[in-house]
């Protein structure tokens, strides 16, 4: 199902492009806004995506991973860190939120950003340290594209005399996150706000640095494309979970996170004996397929993941793939010398996630598989766990940012609906080259 919306969605490649744009003093009230845009990197390393912001006055430029399910940008500010237009949110003002903050702050000096008084605190969440730490609610100059954007709200944080794993498992040099989630401190939304636009954003995640340069593009729609794409899209909706499950838990209020309601899996064409419930998002509000840029490879909780294997060890099995001995954490690797390569990658069975509406989003190997070692190749999914074996809400499906690569996604939270191309290497382009 292709909707006519999702048209204006794709602009350009490696984009993450949030409905919002600015007319520069320079151009005439006609004239036709223009994009903000970032670089957007992987790192090698860690395989986290990333990009640069410009912060304060003088300008401070500073690496942030990229969180689809993050509630705020927030960076470290505890070293070299000087600027002349931070403005503290203070305890008192309608700026300061009732979600992610802390009591009223204060600070003994020496006065600076992240230490002042009657400052609103906000929690600030690293899901990859998997550390929540506190931080001091401001605005500042925040810089995109060259261009100064002011009135966003951010965390400034000294909390490295709290915890040494501030930024742990961030790209070297990194310094902080930038959150895209439902929430009132995300960027989309602010910037929405501020622009009073609808709130939309589009996501594509390259599979390498090497394949061209790399942009995230937050701006304006309906760009001409060097390729059309848009045949290629389908449109599911995006369910809301009324319970919270992100770290920063409030009672009573529907999570940030952006979750799509899976009918079920098939592999090779054969569906995967599920109870379609178990996929679903229950009265407590576990369940459910969420979708993450930071949680690597799928993990899909156990009465999931063990007929999914199943499943596709079967079909590997038909095509006369190798199979040998597991990689942890996976458990279905197979000699890579045993599988074909087509421009979509390992040619092997293909996963198909059935969706509301009847679209299915398509995962071929370029998505499905990694190499682990020489001549091995494992399918890219988890076990999660169970439900039993954790103290917090767990999703059926969490989609990771291996198997988001070279995929269009398009989210326009206004209307909760989301627009995907599966991916575009099925097409003979990919994000970089569209």
């Amino acid at each position: 199902m292709t909707s006519s919306c999702t048209i204006q969605f794709f602009v350009f490649s490696i984009t993450l492009i949030f409905s919002v744009s600015y007319l520069s003093a320079s151009h005439a009230p006609n004239s036709e806004p223009h994009p903000y845009k970032l670089p957007i990197k992987k790192d090698p390393v860690t395989n986290v995506f990333y990009t640069s912001v410009g912060i304060g006055n003088p300008r401070h430029n500073i690496d942030v991973a990229i969180d689809l399910t993050g509630e705020s940008l927030w960076y470290d500010c505890a070293i070299n860190y000087n600027t002349l237009s931070y403005i503290p949110v203070s305890c008192d003002s309608h700026s300061c939120p009732t979600k992610s903050t802390i009591p009223c702050v204060t600070c003994h000096g020496p006065f600076k950003p992240g230490c002042t008084n009657n400052t609103c605190g906000t929690y600030n969440y690293n899901p990859l340290a998997q550390v929540t730490f506190p931080g001091d609610l401001a605005q500042d100059f925040i810089f995109i594209s060259q261009i100064q954007v002011s009135g966003i709200r951010s965390g400034c944080t000294n909390a490295h005399k709290f915890t040494s794993n501030l930024v742990g498992g961030l790209p070297k040099g990194s310094k902080g996150m930038l959150g895209l989630a439902r929430s009132e401190l995300a960027v989309p939304t602010q910037l929405a706000l501020l622009k009073k636009l609808p709130l939309k954003f589009s996501l594509c995640l390259p599979s390498s640095n090497n394949i061209g340069f790399t942009n995230l593009l937050i701006g304006p729609e309906g760009h001409e494309q060097s390729q059309d794409v848009s045949k290629y899209i389908q449109t599911t909706p995006l369910v809301v979970n009324h319970f919270d499950t992100g770290p920063l838990f409030e009672e009573g209020a529907p999570s940030t996170e952006y979750f799509i309601d899976v009918k079920s899996i098939k592999i090779d064409g054969n569906v995967v004996n599920l109870k379609p419930s178990l996929l679903s998002i229950d009265r407590k509000g576990n369940g459910g397929t969420k979708i993450s840029t930071i949680t690597r490879f799928a993990e899909l909780q156990t009465f999931v993941y063990k007929p999914f294997v199943r499943g596709f060890l079967k079909k590997a099995a038909d095509r006369r793939l190798k199979r040998v001995a597991s990689v942890a954490p996976f458990e279905a690797c197979f000699d890579s010398r045993s599988i074909g390569n087509s421009f979509t990658g390992f040619v092997v069975p293909t996963i198909d996630l059935v969706l509301q509406g009847g679209v299915q989003w398509t995962i071929h190997g370029a998505n499905s598989m990694v190499m682990v070692k020489k001549n091995v190749a494992c399918l890219a999914f988890v076990d999660g766990g169970t439900m039993a074996t954790m103290s917090f809400f767990k999703a059926s499906i969490v989609l990771g940012a291996h198997q988001l690569e070279e995929n269009l996604l398009a989210f326009d939270v206004a209307s909760s609906k989301l627009s995907f191309s599966s991916s575009l290497l099925l097409h003979n382009v990919s994000c970089s080259h569209l």
